[in-house]
């Protein structure tokens, strides 16, 4: 048995009104949900006081709901609270992933299932930022745009064309035949540098510090920025880097700030290399991911920083599961 959600708004309190838009919620229910109507065990309404011409209940009856239990509740007066607000659960029989439905101004309600919005997660290397962005993303059934990678894409660039990554001329000169472009494939994110994927070409210990370096630059920041609102202005998504709730994205619906001890950023690290075949020893890693935070941190173009509206998170003592759960919390607690 699942239970389904859903809320609507009425305009004008009258009985022709309540019909339609209770009729409109269910019938949006049931196609969302692919279920029957005689799968429906129990429909509960509950209404603001500012209804008072027809019972929920009744028009659902109406509306042929009439062969499962029906009841409406009357919901207490609470300040700042929606308007002319019709809720309603239906109790379904079945296995099934349950699509919540929120139409005409309640949609308000549910931002995360009825309209577009950004997350961002920014953080320090190492902090965990691409996992959790991937596992929220799979839950929320969103893209998960990995920022960083197209960082890698511009250093990757600069390495091949022997451009000195320190000179901001030789990078931006280096940068004018490139092409990067974001695609997903299977809900995975691929890195297009001038039409060859190199998704995992870009995933080295070189390419890393040299992201780091190339990013710094006014103007491969402020292209790959452009980029980046883009996607985020055309779909909901979830991204993350080191400036993107401060920089790239200020207005982002939720804003996230992940990091942890150097030294157990270094130990997830050093275990994701060797997982990919790199064996580079702990204290080499932990060397090169504080010499990335002083780098990132002190840069003058979109440091690294906490946006000032950003939820704070240290994980040094949780893992990917706990992280991604305790992120999710919070975006529902401001739903």
């Amino acid at each position: 048995m699942k239970a389904i959600r859903g809320a609507t708004t009425f305009e004008i309190d009258c009985a022709e009104q309540i019909r339609g838009c209770v009729k409109e919620l269910l019938d949006e229910i049931i196609k969302q949900n692919s279920v029957k109507m005689t799968d429906i065990i129990y429909i509960l309404f509950s209404n603001t006081s500012d209804l008072h011409s027809f019972y929920p209940a009744k028009a659902a009856r109406e509306a042929g709901y009439s062969n499962c239990a029906l009841f409406s509740a009357l919901e207490p007066e609470i300040d700042g609270a929606l308007k002319k607000c019709i809720r309603v659960m239906l109790l379904i029989n079945g296995d099934f992933s349950p699509k919540h439905v929120y139409l005409r101004g309640a949609k308000a309600l549910r931002k995360d299932i009825s309209g577009k919005y950004n997350i961002a997660i920014d953080g320090p290397a190492g902090s965990g930022k691409s996992t959790v962005c991937k596992k929220i993303a799979e839950k929320l059934d969103i893209l998960c745009l990995d920022t960083g990678a197209m960082y890698r894409a511009c250093a990757l660039k600069c390495i091949e064309a022997d451009a000195d990554i320190q000179n901001a001329a030789e990078v931006s000169n280096a940068l004018k035949s490139a092409k990067i472009e974001v695609k997903y494939e299977n809900g995975c994110q691929r890195t297009l540098l001038n039409g060859i994927d190199v998704t995992d070409k870009i995933r080295t210990p070189q390419i890393s510090m040299s992201a780091s370096t190339v990013s710094a630059h006014p103007e491969v920041r402020s292209k790959m920025v452009e980029l980046q609102r883009q996607i985020a202005k055309e779909h909901t998504c979830i991204l993350d880097g080191r400036d993107i709730g401060s920089n790239v994205l200020p207005n982002a619906e939720f804003k996230f700030f992940l990091t942890a001890k150097a030294e157990v950023r270094a130990q997830r690290r050093s275990a994701e290399l060797k997982q990919k075949g790199v064996n580079q020893a702990y204290e080499s890693v932990l060397k090169e991911i504080i010499a990335r935070d002083e780098q990132d941190r002190t840069r003058k173009t979109a440091p690294l920083i906490q946006a000032a509206d950003a939820i704070l998170i240290d994980n040094s003592d949780m893992n990917i599961e706990q992280t991604v759960e305790y992120i999710l919390n919070k975006i529902q607690e401001k739903i």
